[in-house]
């Protein structure tokens, strides 16, 4: 009886996660009716972060000056004597101490363009599982989506330099080393950077791409990638999921402000050691490795996108579930694991030399373990498969059976007071958000009380609209949102008494 519970409970765990993530096909088609699922959203929630972007950068650009000589702006000296620091830096100091917000407005953009790089992934490894470019049209789309994630990339790296800090300047430095290791297109492009070599040049052309030329490239990319039409519904979705990421961005914000190290160039001050951002430091840590040079570090991330470029011309089979395609499953949790510990190895050991004993003591049990678990989970998927085969082929013909005696009338009734207390659940939770989120007032922040408070009362409206009533949604679907949201603002309200009583 016991183990019959379980293993009842597990199965409709693991059915509720195959339909969030899409891996059900349901009866409606993508981002409408009973086949929209949340996992759709990363699309949606990567393009709502590029908005966001968008928005906070256009407000900074009304107070950055792209210069390194000197301002008479206000950045710790007296008014009307020039700065002692460039002008760059001392446009950020300004927008982060004397603008109102504007220190919130800044660390929003910073912690945004990681929220943006890292939801472009999501998305990318989401298309990657599910063979999204099998579908029609969708070769194209996917080798869009791999330049959008290279574009992506190179927002971040063309802006981690705007701030002009001894150390994002130190770490751009790595990073056209590495450039230039590039085979083929290496130097031309890192000269493309670096113009004269001055570093007013390197900074003038950083600012032009990460303001009009990679802005204009990503919007074209976005254009021609976008596959799904947007429904009444999937507008109401990106509404409130799009307020839930702004409330929770400005939230954190809030919380932990970007700490402005000191401006590059500041000879007095301890030098950083130089580490460039998150999402490039695999690259960084593969150099360490005894005997890998840049050069082999570039050629073997310049071979990784050349996989996932042509990986929709070399699966060619018709199969696009994970568990039919194992080899495509094995590749995909070796490249993530991978991905993983070299971005942990290179945050927590920077620098330090690494053997190949240690190197393959460290990467070896992730390509096991991941082997093991594919051929263990395929192995026993093929099984079932040639189980269930066959008992369709044994099974007999089985006679109609005597209706119930309990009459249809009762059934219904049961039936729907059983729906109605299930879909009231989603809307009390909701609501629960909405109170819980006007505790942040108490705190001052205003801001993400605003998002949080409209991104749930849309929820309630999408409930409680005509719209659910002419196409209902899959049971699993009006639970996530709230929960969600209820988690995000329950973890702030956390962090806050924490932060007080500390």
């Amino acid at each position: 009886m016991v183990e019959d519970r379980f293993n009842r409970a597990v199965n409709r765990m693991f059915a509720w996660v195959r339909w969030q993530f899409g891996l059900v096909k349901g009866e409606g088609g993508a981002g409408r009716g009973p086949a929209f699922q949340p996992s759709f959203l990363t699309g949606a929630l990567t393009l709502a972060a590029l908005v966001y972007q968008v928005v906070s950068g256009g407000l900074l650009l009304l107070y950055y000056q792209p210069s390194v000589s000197s301002t008479l702006t206000l950045c710790g000296q007296a008014s009307g004597a020039p700065s002692p620091s460039p002008a760059a830096w001392c446009s950020t100091f300004y927008v982060m101490h004397s603008v109102p917000g504007g220190g919130v407005l800044l660390t929003t953009h910073l912690y945004g363009a990681y929220a943006t790089i890292f939801l472009m992934m999501v998305h990318l490894f989401r298309g990657y599982y599910l063979g999204a470019y099998k579908q029609l049209g969708g070769k194209f789309s996917w080798v869009l989506g791999v330049g959008l994630l290279l574009l992506l990339l190179g927002m971040g790296f063309t802006g981690y330099l705007l701030v002009y800090t001894q150390l994002s300047y130190n770490a751009t430095q790595v990073s056209i080393t590495l450039i230039q290791s590039l085979p083929i297109l290496g130097p031309s492009l890192a000269n493309l950077f670096v113009g004269d070599g001055t570093p007013q040049s390197l900074l003038s052309r950083m600012f032009a791409a990460h303001v009009v030329l990679l802005p204009v490239a990503i919007a074209l990319l976005a254009f021609l990638h976008k596959r799904t039409q947007l429904f009444p519904n999937v507008y109401a979705s990106l509404a409130k999921w799009g307020l839930l990421y702004v409330g929770a961005l400005v939230g954190v914000a809030s919380l932990w402000l970007w700490p402005l190290p000191t401006y590059a160039g500041n000879v007095g001050a301890t030098q950083p050691l130089a580490l460039p951002s998150w999402y490039f430091l695999w690259v960084f840590k593969l150099v360490d490795f005894v005997g890998v040079t840049p050069e082999e570090a570039m050629l073997f991330a310049s071979l990784l996108v050349a996989f996932l470029v042509l990986l929709p011309f070399v699966d060619r089979s018709h199969r696009v579930h994970p568990r039919d395609r194992p080899v495509v499953l094995f590749l995909g949790n070796s490249l993530v694991g991978f991905f993983v510990l070299m971005t942990a190895w290179g945050y927590l050991a920077p620098g330090g030399v690494v053997t190949p004993t240690e190197a393959g003591l460290r990467v070896g049990p992730i390509v096991a373990a991941n082997a093991l678990v594919v051929a263990v989970f395929y192995r026993r998927y093929r099984r079932a498969c040639a189980t269930r085969s066959s008992s369709r082929e044994l099974s007999p013909v089985l006679e109609p059976t005597a209706p119930a005696s309990v009459g249809p009338s009762a059934k219904s009734s049961g039936s729907l007071r059983t729906r109605k207390a299930r879909d009231s659940w989603p809307s009390l939770l909701s609501l629960a958000g909405l109170g819980a989120s006007l505790f942040l007032l108490a705190f001052g922040l205003v801001l993400p009380f605003l998002c949080l408070a409209a991104a749930f009362l849309v929820n309630l409206a999408e409930l409680s609209g005509p719209s659910r009533k002419a196409v209902r949604p899959r049971p699993s679907d009006p639970f996530v949102f709230p929960m969600v949201g209820l988690v995000t603002v329950s973890s702030f309200l956390v962090l806050l008494f924490v932060a007080v009583l500390s």
